[in-house]
């Protein structure tokens, strides 16, 4: 008897929603989990495939939301990511605290993810955003800058200030600053506080690349069966001490971007346009945004961020996609370009290189919570003059996900 009554407690455990409330605080478990086979055939190289998710989507976490009353929140979030093809246990994502209210927005202090990403654009408009067939790293989309502004999968903005407005007759906005000295807070410091160029290699804020911000707005509307919207921002990342110091840079990376989306009942088409001057973290990759890092375990020494500029140098991306809903069954092809321009400075010199991509494939709901997608991306180096480094690429990927 006392073996039925322990079999259904825990039945009953396990059956009831993954949310704790307790004297006006609520507690929400979430996650998602993600596997894919991907297999990256790049010209000169054996093909490389790889079980897993090493783009950044699988993740577990909790969100607090408490009432404080007059309709004022507090809200907490922590939330960790993880690969489904390796033992690790998990890398820090989200990690703020903070306010809102409907009346004037919210507002967060800690680590937390851009404008860029996840508000105006960027992965917002990519329906294989967190999969290897995403379009950041392959051309078009967004900048895969190290301290988080440029928005790759698993970029994250460090000792970070952001506000988010209400919508006001389809108007909104959202912003980061980084006005911490958190060069001396950050574990992957190299030289240390009190020697060498203080601040690792994140650039993230304070003595070491202070006041680094990101502004966007965007506007949307239902106009009878149409959705349409536009979206704008701007980016700036400030030289580092250490960057000025060791790679001669001297100017601010500006980053402006513009696009758009419109729906119309089952179908959607979305485009982005990036101009990106001077750049600083837009000239380097975060993992997810290149197919063949070492970290992915794709075997190619060098990897391929095909969104990166030179650095100090300027460019321009662009990205265009369609999608067409048939029943549970989501279809999708989509493009698009980047293109450094010749740079030829104190780091050292670069010629002009541009880099194009398409992709088509599939997302199947097979509920709510769990899907399936698949499909095929192809990548051409217009300019292969960057030492071999960039070559032609072939991505063929299926797999599953289930969000809970």
């Amino acid at each position: 008897m006392k073996k039925k009554l322990i079999s259904l407690a825990v039945a009953g455990a396990l059956a009831t929603p993954m949310v704790a409330s307790a004297q006006g605080t609520n507690v929400t478990m979430f996650g998602s989990v993600q596997a894919e086979y991907a297999t990256v055939n790049k010209d000169g190289q054996s093909s490389q495939a790889h079980i897993g998710d090493d783009t950044g989507r699988s993740k577990f976490g909790a969100q607090v939301t408490e009432e404080l009353g007059g309709g004022l929140k507090a809200k907490a979030r922590v939330e960790y990511g993880f690969s489904t093809g390796s033992g690790a246990l998990g890398i820090a994502r989200e990690r703020w605290v903070g306010l809102a209210n409907d009346q004037w927005g919210e507002i967060k202090f800690g680590r937390v993810q851009s404008p860029f990403k996840d508000f105006a654009g960027g992965m917002t408009i990519d329906p294989f955003a967190y999969t290897t067939l995403q379009s950041s790293g392959s051309g078009g989309v967004m900048t895969a800058s190290a301290n988080g502004l440029g928005a790759g999968a698993n970029g994250f903005v460090n000792s970070a200030i952001r506000y988010d407005s209400p919508r006001v007759e389809g108007f909104s906005m959202a912003g980061i600053l980084m006005p911490g000295d958190s060069n001396r807070l950050d574990p992957a410091n190299t030289f240390g506080p009190n020697g060498g160029h203080s601040g690792s290699q994140s650039n993230s804020g304070g003595e070491d690349g202070e006041w680094d911000f990101q502004v966007a707005g965007k506007y949307d509307a239902k106009v009878q069966d149409h959705n349409f919207g536009v979206f704008g921002g701007y980016s700036r990342d400030n030289v580092s001490t250490r960057q000025r110091t060791t790679l001669g840079l001297s100017n601010n990376e500006h980053v402006w971007r513009g696009g758009a989306f419109w729906n119309f009942q089952n179908f959607r088409l979305a485009g982005q346009y990036e101009r990106v001057s001077n750049a600083v973290g837009a000239a380097t990759c975060t993992n997810s945004a290149a197919l063949g890092n070492p970290a992915t375990g794709l075997q190619d020494t060098h990897g391929q961020c095909n969104s990166a500029m030179h650095l100090g140098g300027d460019g321009q991306l662009w990205f265009v996609g369609g999608q067409y809903d048939w029943g549970n069954t989501s279809l999708v092809a989509q493009g698009g370009m980047s293109q450094a321009n010749a740079t030829n400075n104190t780091f050292g010199a670069f010629g002009k290189r541009e880099f194009s991509q398409f992709t088509v494939g599939l997302i199947h709901n097979l509920s709510k919570r769990s899907s399936l997608f698949g499909g095929y991306q192809r990548g051409m180096v217009d300019d292969k003059n960057t030492g071999g480094l960039f070559r032609d690429s072939n991505t063929y990927t299926v797999g599953m996900r289930h969000n809970f």
